[in-house]
């Protein structure tokens, strides 16, 4: 039987984790503090094996946001990476390079939403194909959703 990898990490590549083995239930959470760790409308995350988790460059930088709770994050691009509490480790499901498989199962915290985030995905789509042939041109600095052998600290630049 072929044991479970999965693969991420933070925008720059500083941070990048392995994990071995199943991962837990998806959710989004709907607290406060979870709306501000990613800067979001919530945070969606998911559970990873307890022993699972290889740090494989830096480690996540930690706050803790709470008696038993601590949040952790990249220190050099500030990408949010985990929910870290007393019963296990999660991990931001948009830090995975594949995240297709991971679509929430849960909603916690569903009384502090925000009243208006069920009705998001119903706003019309901007279309304008001069905005997207744009965007195309863009050259992204990010870490790509993969393994590399190394990665420069301050990203590519061209």
């Amino acid at each position: 039987m072929t044991e479970t990898v999965r693969t991420g990490g933070c925008q720059c590549g500083a941070v990048r984790f392995r994990i071995r083995g199943a991962l837990g239930r998806p959710s989004i959470c709907h607290c406060r503090m979870c709306q501000k760790q990613f800067g979001s409308f919530f945070g969606a995350l998911v559970t990873v094996p307890k022993d699972g988790v290889e740090w494989v460059r830096e480690e996540p930088s930690y706050f803790q946001s709470s008696v038993n709770i601590d949040r952790g994050f990249c220190s050099r691009c500030g990408t949010p990476l985990t929910y870290r509490q007393p019963g296990g480790l999660e991990i931001a499901i948009g830090a995975f390079d594949d995240r297709s498989d991971l679509a929430p199962q849960i909603q916690v915290n569903y009384a502090a939403r925000l009243p208006w985030v069920e009705k998001i995905f119903n706003a019309p789509v901007h279309d304008d194909p001069d905005y997207y042939t744009r965007q195309e041109s863009i050259i992204s600095f990010q870490h790509p959703d993969h393994e590399t052998a190394n990665w420069p600290q301050e990203g590519l630049k061209l």
